[in-house]
């Protein structure tokens, strides 16, 4: 809130001030104070005239029009009038003898009352001069009163009385009041209904305490309102709104009521607005705003939300304020103080600015006119005017303001103070409206635009001045606007025209069909806005006849206005405006489309704001205070996140990046998309690139979203300069083909848009084209669109279009001969069978016969189906065609070329039906119908045993029943039950097995494949029948072992050997220690008396893994064996064992060790002395000799041999002592009688000479052993012997048997298997070439481990 002027007058000091606004207008204030005199002031604080008066002024009212003011004065019984309008005093003698109190317009005609300080009334007629005096209306001094709409006057008096009269004087009513009455006003009441009655409603305040209303219809029922006592005395109060009470308390308190009936009573608001006290309340419902003074200052609340909007402190005013006055439109606020000075207020200024680029003027006081470029930065220019102007012209280097005719112009400069004063000039009418351009200025007064220089000499202006339009004929001139070289105005008749301002010639002119209200061009003049009569908003580019003009998308009607954005890249963004909203619009001149224009959207606008310049999405806007605000428009709000910070959720960045794509502002989508897009963000930017046609940049988007197909396809168009091709090229890329095909159709390539038809497979709209474009393409073209057709199943149009597009051209054959097809196909679908498979047995193709006879098998046109099929070698296809017309003949013919099992099936079946078995017979083979072979071989060709070899090989079930049935039919019981368990039905067949005891048969058959049920049946029938093993053996199979146990032991001596055996492997299987001490028992002869052969128990102990026991037994074995003399038995005994302890790494007894290796010596010498290596027979010998007592049974014999082997050998000593031991007592008479003289001889003449026995080295220590020593009494170590010779193993000569792994000498083993082909330890055949040299035999040396 700004101060406009300050009054003071040395005789005003110190008292309390009387004053009044100029009623409606509000140009001048009459100000009267103790001096005898009424002052009257213009708005801006000028004197203007000054009345004196004999006495103090006690009272003064402007008339309802603000023409004349009334003024009474102490001392005087005159009433002094002062008309405004044309500055005239006059003066009126009232005729009443006593003082005026009191004076008062009436609000609806020229009527004036004035009361008296003894309570008469007059009434004085302005228009008539007439006079009514009252006397004795009141008994002492009217201090206040009202008139109402309806000429009624309620008058209030220090008798405590309210007097309500008519305009005559006549009174009415009249009612006393319990104190003084003050401020007295007519109003209406809030009801719920409304009342036509009018202002009837008195409201005063009673002795400052009681706000008390008074209805003049209703006078019995007055309604009197208390308030609070904290809040002090009534001060004053203001009706305002739909009958709503403001009022003002001495103590600062503030409180809106209601006059409501239901809400009386209740207070609605409250504020303590000043701490101390409160002076005055004023109300101005055209700002809708209140006032409140106090304590030095002045509170302005919006009466709307109750809020505080302006504080105004006045610091100076020590002595306090007092009466607080609006002006009627708000515009000024005066402030009477008790010192006596008078304080005017701007509270609302007139909405007064213009822009031109980035510059702004506008109204900043009543006279002050402010100039400021933001943008560019530069200081604000205040230039004070002479008058309140109505309009405000800016030009690049001036600015005009003016009123009425008048205008003045000011240059714009950078010395201090930044202007200065060129001239005003008087013009021919009212101007509504002045632009400027650098030189020019254009004012639009009644109808027409006077353009003239600015800066010049009288003389040249005169000639540089020029009206618009030079005929009246051309209409009245209703807006226009001045660029830097063109001025523009439209007319009442719909025209808008360009002038060129350097010669003043018309260089385009547009008609529209109705008047155009306003012109907005921009700031080049390129292109312009124009709103016309009917509301609706163009846009315009006169210098393009072709783009002409463009109704502007959802132009709401109330827009008033048009800013283009100053921005120098947004030159095609504009906004309307109006008063609560900005739409942002966007020209996108190079689209697919063509030049088009876009609603990107809407802004709200705050109360009271009048948007005066566009830049870069920043609206700036002029308020009713003086200032200027920023609005940053919601359709640019990517703008503040285009610095790369992406904190807004997805939804608001689409928005944001829909904005920016539709202003054309792609590098900030290209930010937008970089920081946060999503694939599908992306995808919308490539599209808009696309639409705009910068196929560059969409290159560079669609590679960022990996689009490679998008790529590559805009590379290829990239040098295109035919802008219609190329446009094509992307509306078809984005879909729009209908306008790809107008687009290429206009261009220097049309026959593009047949090419992308073909492409589309829009076959029909191809045709057309190819008429137009490419007769040569029609062939192909109708054989596609045939194609097509015959899919979707019209076939009369694809024969015609198949017809067409024969070419009959050697080049084109393949192409000829698939239209061919299509005709053979169709004539068929349409009926004309013999033409149709005529052209098909003709064609080449194969694949055309399978589908003609197809086609033909679907109309049941099986011979001709059939012929064709035969005709393409689908010989399966003509068979099964051939069976389905029942032609057997043909069937019969094409068979051996037909490899599907279901026509052999089906010729076979029709065979059969004719009674021709063996060719059924082979057709069921050959469809590989088993059983029904089967059966015509049993059945009718009596042929078991075909049938039997065909269930054997095919092991079919249904065939084995079928046999199964013919073998019992022959009784052959066996045959039969095999057949069965081979058709898996085990059941019949058991039940077969047990009627005809043939129970063994089936048992064998049923094999391994039987179940756990099948064994268990088996066995109990072998129970019942007292087949013991046969019993045992089943139990076992299904897992009774304790039963299968039982019946091994109870069967008869005769199997005792295989009983025996299947009892062992039971237990073996079982691990159930009872069972196993059942069987021990049985062994060891417990239940019977009869102990069995040991290596049963062996066996047993075998099967139970039971080792160490089985070791032992077998030590038994192998000493009963010795000592029976079946050595080699006792010899494999051990060895198996040996192994088998070798095998489950158990410790080797030390004793079978060694009876092993003794047993092996005596094995050993037949096989040296067959060979004749006496030597090593010897030598063998001697070492079973030395063990004579493991060889009961052949001690005699052996020590013979050893006796006469050594002799032979060499080694006479040794022979020596052997026949000395025969020559014991015991011995001497069982020598062999051959030998007897011999050996006594050698007795009796003892030849000690011996061959020294070889010595080699211990495999262990190296120390020199004799080789037969298996002892080394240096390492004290068993040596390995080796199985060829019975020596000592040595190192370097090392192999073993690959079968048994038992070590042999490499060399001894090579020379041993020269004339035997097994091992001497296992047995196993053995070559030469299994044996391999060990050079490493490091893992043979570790110690067997022997069990001592």
């Amino acid at each position: 809130m700004k101060s406009v002027f300050v009054l003071a007058d040395k005789g005003w000091a110190g008292s309390y001030l009387l004053y009044k606004w100029q009623k409606t207008l509000g140009n001048y204030i009459a100000v009267a104070g103790q001096d005898n005199s009424v002052k009257i002031f213009d708005r801006h604080g000028h004197k203007c005239t000054e009345i004196s008066l004999p006495g103090r002024c006690v009272g003064m009212d402007w008339d309802k029009d603000g023409d004349i003011l009334a003024v009474i004065a102490a001392k005087s019984s005159s009433i002094y009038l002062w008309d405004a309008s044309v500055n005239k005093k006059s003066q009126i003698e009232s005729g009443m003898r006593d003082q005026m109190s009191f004076i008062l317009w009436s609000k609806t005609g020229p009527l004036l009352a004035v009361g008296t300080v003894k309570g008469n009334l007059l009434i004085y007629n302005q228009q008539t001069s007439r006079k009514i005096p009252v006397l004795g209306k009141h008994t002492k001094k009217i201090t206040c009163g009202c008139w109402n709409s309806q000429n009624l006057l309620a008058l209030g008096s220090d008798d405590n009385t309210l007097s309500i009269s008519n305009h005559e004087g006549d009174t009415l009513r009249q009612t006393t009041l319990r104190g003084e009455p003050a401020e007295m006003t007519f109003a209406v009441m809030k009801t719920d209904e409304r009342s036509s009655q009018g202002e009837s409603t008195v409201s005063l305040s009673v002795d400052k305490k009681i706000l008390m209303l008074f209805n003049i219809n209703d006078p019995d029922n007055r309604i009197e309102l208390t308030f609070q006592h904290h809040y002090g005395h009534i001060v004053s109060y203001r009706w305002y709104g739909d009958g709503y009470i403001l009022i003002g308390f001495s103590h600062g308190y503030f409180v809106v009521i209601s006059t409501h009936i239901r809400e009386i009573g209740q207070e609605l608001y409250q504020a303590h607005n000043h701490k101390d006290s409160l002076n005055s309340v004023a109300i101005s419902p055209a700002l809708n705003k209140a006032a409140s003074c106090g304590d030095n200052s002045i509170k302005i609340h919006e009466l709307s939300t109750k809020d505080i909007s302006n504080v105004v402190q006045l610091d100076d005013e020590t002595k306090g304020l007092d009466q607080l006055n609006w002006t009627d439109d708000g515009q000024l606020l005066a402030l009477s103080t008790q010192k006596g000075t008078l304080h005017v207020f701007l509270t609302k200024l007139p909405i007064l600015g213009g822009s031109f680029g980035t510059r702004l003027a506008y109204l900043t006081s009543l006279l002050e006119v402010t100039v400021s470029n933001q943008v560019e930065g530069e200081n604000p220019v205040a230039i004070q005017v002479e008058v309140e102007p109505t309009f405000i012209a800016l030009g690049p280097y001036h600015v005009a303001v003016g009123m009425n005719n008048r205008a003045w112009f000011y240059a714009l400069v950078d010395q201090e103070p930044g202007f200065n004063k060129l001239k005003d000039i008087e013009y021919l009418g009212t101007i509504a409206s002045m632009c400027l351009n650098a030189d020019y200025a254009a004012a639009m007064f009644e109808g027409k635009v006077q353009l003239h220089m600015i800066e010049g000499k009288e003389l040249e202006e005169r000639k540089q001045m020029k009206l618009f339009p030079d005929d009246d004929r051309k209409g009245r001139i209703l807006c226009h606007a001045l660029t830097a070289d063109f001025l523009y105005y439209g007319t009442d008749s719909g025209n808008v025209v360009c002038v060129l301002v350097e010669d003043w010639e018309t260089v385009s002119s547009y008609s529209h069909s109705v008047g155009v209200r306003k012109v907005f061009p921009d700031l080049n003049g390129t292109r312009l806005v124009f709103i016309d009569d009917k509301n609706g908003g163009f846009l315009l580019s006169p210098a393009n006849a072709t783009d002409s003009c463009f109704e502007l998308p959802n132009f709401s009607p109330t827009i008033t206005g048009v800013l283009w954005d100053n921005w120098h890249a947004d030159r095609g963004v504009f906004v309307a405006y109006d008063e609560d909203k900005v739409y942002t619009y966007a020209l996108h001149k190079n689209t697919i489309y063509g030049p088009r224009v876009v609603l990107v959207g809407s802004t709200p606008l705050l109360f009271s704001q009048k948007p005066l310049l566009l830049y870069n999405g920043e609206l700036t806007c002029q308020t009713t205070s003086g200032k200027t605000s920023e609005v940053a428009l919601s359709t640019h709000s990517f703008l503040k996140n285009s610095a790369g910070k992406a904190t807004d959720p997805p939804m608001e960045l689409s928005k944001q990046l829909a904005q920016a794509l539709m202003l054309k502002r792609f590098h900030e989508a290209w930010g937008l998309c970089k920081s946060a897009g999503t694939s599908t963000d992306w995808a919308e930017v490539g599209k808009a690139c696309l639409l705009h046609m910068e196929v560059e940049l969409a290159i560079q988007v669609y590679r960022m979203s990996g689009n490679v197909g998008m790529v590559l396809s805009l590379q290829g168009i990239q040098g295109i300069e035919d802008m219609n091709l190329r446009a094509g090229h992307l509306a078809m890329f984005l879909g729009d083909y209908n306008l790809a095909q107008d687009l290429y159709l206009s261009s220097g390539c049309p026959i593009a848009a047949l090419e992308m038809r073909r492409d589309l497979l829009h076959w029909d709209s191809a045709l057309m084209l190819a008429k137009r474009l490419a007769e040569d393409q029609i062939p192909f073209i109708s054989k596609e669109y045939a194609v097509h057709l015959e899919f979707i199943g019209d076939y009369v149009n694809a024969l015609a279009h198949y017809e067409k597009g024969m070419t009959h051209d050697n080049k084109f054959q393949e192409h000829d001969e698939a239209c061919k097809a299509g005709v053979a196909r169709m004539s068929i679908r349409m009926g004309d069978i013999r033409r149709g498979a005529a052209q098909a047995i003709q064609h080449p193709s194969r694949v055309l016969k399978k589908e003609c006879g197809a086609i033909l098998e679907n109309m049941k046109q099986f011979s001709e189906a059939a012929q064709l099929y035969e005709k393409g070698q689908y010989y399966d296809k003509a068979a099964s065609v051939y069976i389905r017309c029942k032609n057997w003949a043909k069937v019969g013919e094409l068979l051996p070329q037909v490899s599907s099992p279901r026509i052999h099936l089906q010729y076979a079946k029709a065979k059969e039906a004719d009674g021709k078995y063996k060719d059924a017979a082979q057709a069921y083979e050959s469809a590989k119908d088993w059983d029904n072979v089967i059966r015509v071989m049993l059945d009718h060709l009596n042929s078991p045993e075909e049938a039997v070899r065909i269930v054997r090989e095919t092991q079919s079930i249904d065939g084995a029943k079928m046999v199964a049935r013919f073998f019992l039919g022959l009784n052959d019981y066996g045959s039969a039950i095999h057949f069965l368990v081979l058709s898996q039905c085990n059941d019949e067949a058991f039940q077969l097995a047990q009627q005809h005891g043939q129970m063994e048969v089936y048992a064998d058959i049923i094999g391994p494949e039987a179940t756990q049920e099948d064994y268990q049946s088996i066995a109990l029938y072998f129970e019942g029948e007292k087949k013991h093993l046969q019993a045992g053996k089943f139990f076992q199979k299904c897992g009774q072992y304790s039963r299968a146990l039982k019946h091994f032991l109870k069967c008869p001596n005769t199997d005792d050997n295989l009983a025996v055996e299947m009892a062992i492997e039971t237990v073996g299987q079982a691990k159930d220690i009872s069972l196993t001490n059942q069987l021990i028992d049985y062994l060891m002869g417990e239940s019977d008396g009869m102990p069995k052969d040991a290596k049963y128990l062996f066996r047993l102990y075998m099967a139970l893994q039971q080792y160490r026991e089985a070791a032992r037994t077998a030590i038994i074995i192998a000493r009963e064996e010795q000592c029976a003399g079946n050595y080699r038995n006792a010899h494999d005994v051990l060895f198996s064992m040996y192994t088998e302890l070798q095998a489950q790494k158990i410790k080797i007894p030390a004793e079978m060790n060694t009876n092993l290796m003794i047993l092996h010596s005596y094995l050993l010498v037949k096989v040296h002395v067959k060979r004749g290596d006496h030597l090593k027979g010897a030598r063998m010998l001697i070492r079973v000799s030395n063990n004579i007592s493991k060889f009961p049974a052949h001690v005699v014999p052996i020590l013979t041999s050893a006796v006469i082997e050594c002799h032979r050998a060499g080694l006479k000593n040794s022979a020596f002592s052997f026949a000395a031991m025969l020559m014991r007592p015991e011995y001497r008479n069982e020598i062999d009688s051959k030998y007897r003289k011999k050996i006594e001889a050698m007795v009796r003449r003892p030849d000690t000479t011996e061959l020294e026995e070889e010595t080699t080295p211990c495999p262990c220590c190296g120390f020199q052993l004799p080789q037969n020593e298996l002892l080394c009494i240096s390492c004290k170590n068993n040596l390995p012997y080796c199985i060829a010779t019975g020596r000592h193993m040595l190192k370097e000569d090392w192999s073993v048997c690959p079968h048994c792994e038992f070590p042999a000498l490499y060399s001894q083993l090579i020379l041993l298997l020269e004339t035997e082909t097994v091992c001497p330890m296992c047995s196993e055949t053995l070559n030469v070439k299994q044996v391999k040299k060990i050079s490493d035999c490091s893992q043979y040396l570790q110690p067997v481990e022997v069990d001592q």
